[in-house]
């Protein structure tokens, strides 16, 4: 089985609380900011779960592990870091609710 799979990134956003989806209001401090850098090192990981992802995920984390520098200022916002957390826990979790229709 190849890793990481649905379960690795809704068990990494539980550990934040049960409601993840409202991040991008949140206040900046540090268990976000890891929250994001675990999240983006899931991302990059080549699987098959994380193919049937939104390209954009990916390619985000991608480019900004890679050190892009366009990707990594486009980051630096914390609106940004946060609504793109929220983002993929949403999708995260509809695929949790409903199931993936790609696999």
């Amino acid at each position: 089985m190849s890793k990481p799979e649905l379960d690795d990134y809704m068990d990494l956003f539980r550990r934040y609380g049960k409601d993840f989806g409202d991040a991008y209001l949140e206040p900046e401090d540090e268990r976000f900011r890891f929250l994001f850098d675990q999240i983006l090192r899931l991302l990059a990981q080549p699987s098959a779960f994380n193919l049937t992802l939104p390209e954009p995920f990916r390619t985000t984390a991608y480019r900004y592990l890679a050190g892009d520098e366009a990707t990594i200022a486009h980051m630096k916002v914390v609106e940004n870091r946060h609504f793109m957390l929220s983002d993929v826990y949403d999708y995260l979790h509809l695929i949790d609710k409903m199931g993936n229709p790609k696999q």
